[in-house]
């Protein structure tokens, strides 16, 4: 992957806002009512070459296809692997539970997503090559015209899979974790394969703890996310760590993350992770402190850091000083070469919603872009 050799280089986690053409036509789809695929197909392929070119205007450096075919990081791979259907219950974080009347607000107010979550009732094997061809076909297209500096493209890792998606078919959620993993890592490769880097989202090893390990104690948690990355470091054993980075969180949605795991507890399981690069929250207030945690760790030499510096859930636009000074942060840790500037995590985790307005986003991105380049300036002056 590309690092920051003469200047912070710039990414975000993946997910952008869709067009109501194509969040229209993604719940069509969802819904088995699509009227004309064909046509379909190519909003998508507009929406794509879009989203790459605003992304390279205001200054992103490493671009994503915006997750413009996809209903939700998770979910969508049911139309790509066998073995899931129906729906299954929602599942509310520990943090929302303790305040009920906030959780209800948030629901009326459209802030719990309505979509499908299947759950896994039969055999998971590659069932359609087809959809992931296509995402791959119109980035290809979009980075070729946009030309930035590199491309990457998300896909759901096997944890977080699991996550949202539980096992009614497997006689063991190690088993169930094992095929997932498998099945998955077509998708992995041909991504790698199509000259992008591979983005392995896992929020299941921060959101996870105050969801589904809510009632576990914390030595079960760390016990049994350590699988999680078991089948992650299992499905990509043949990628090698600099095609790839990896995104934890801790769920991306405004509330009071007060049950979050510390970093210091999900810092030792994501570096177990076999990806080079490590995206996390930094900007948000629960969390924007744990650079010390980085500061204090024993932090493996080629491991490079995306912290994210802006967030992702609210409509301020952070000042670009205030982004260099979080990007200096890290840097003064682990070296300038190793960190890339970033952000909390997607701006349009299901699509239709988004905490964020759309020109809002990419005015965030530009301030990230002002930031890096603040940054880039001081650091590279003080080592000359």
């Amino acid at each position: 992957m590309k690092t920051s050799t003469d200047r912070i280089l710039t990414t975000h986690v993946g997910s952008l806002p869709r067009s109501k053409a194509v969040t229209d036509g993604v719940f069509a789809h969802e819904k088995g009512a699509l009227d004309d695929a064909e046509g379909f197909k190519k909003t998508i392929a507009g929406s794509v070459m879009d989203v790459v070119a605003r992304q390279v205007d205001v200054g992103v450096d490493i671009v994503s296809d915006g997750e413009m075919s996809k209903i939700s990081y998770a979910t969508y791979i049911k139309d790509r692997i066998s073995g899931f259907d129906g729906d299954s219950p929602r599942n509310a974080p520990k943090d929302l539970e303790e305040f009920p009347g906030f959780l209800e607000r948030q629901a009326k107010g459209g802030g719990t997503p309505s979509y499908r979550r299947p759950k896994c009732v039969g055999e998971i094997k590659v069932k359609d090559t087809g959809p992931l061809e296509d995402d791959l076909s119109n980035f290809k297209s979009a980075v070729a015209e946009a030309s930035p500096v590199e491309g990457f493209m998300n896909a759901a890792s096997p944890g977080v899979i699991a996550l949202f998606q539980p096992n009614e078919y497997y006689s063991s959620q190690s088993a169930y974790l094992e095929a997932l993993a498998e099945a998955m890592r077509h998708e992995y490769e041909s991504i790698v394969e199509a000259g992008f880097i591979l983005q392995l989202d896992s929020p299941d090893l921060g959101l996870g703890r105050h969801m589904i390990f809510k009632d576990q104690d914390d030595a079960a948690y760390e016990r049994l996310a350590m699988t999680h990355v078991d089948a992650l470091n299992h499905a990509t054993r043949n990628i090698p760590a600099e095609k790839m980075r990896l995104h934890v969180c801790w769920g991306n949605y405004e509330g009071p993350h007060h049950c979050d795991a510390p970093m210091e507890m999900v810092l030792p399981i994501a570096l177990r992770a076999k990806p080079q690069a490590l995206l996390f929250e930094s900007a948000n207030p629960r969390h924007a402190h744990e650079w010390q945690v980085f500061r204090d760790a024993a932090l493996p030499e080629d491991k490079i850091l995306v912290p994210g510096v802006i967030d992702s859930t609210t409509n301020f636009v952070e000042h670009p000083r205030l982004v260099a000074e979080r990007i200096e942060r890290f840097a003064d840790i682990v070296g300038r070469e190793r960190v890339i500037a970033g952000t909390d995590c997607g701006f349009s985790t299901f699509a239709g919603f988004g905490a964020v307005d759309e020109d809002i986003v990419y005015a965030k991105l530009g301030a990230l872009a002002e930031g890096a380049e603040l940054a880039s300036d001081k650091l590279w002056s003080k080592a000359a």
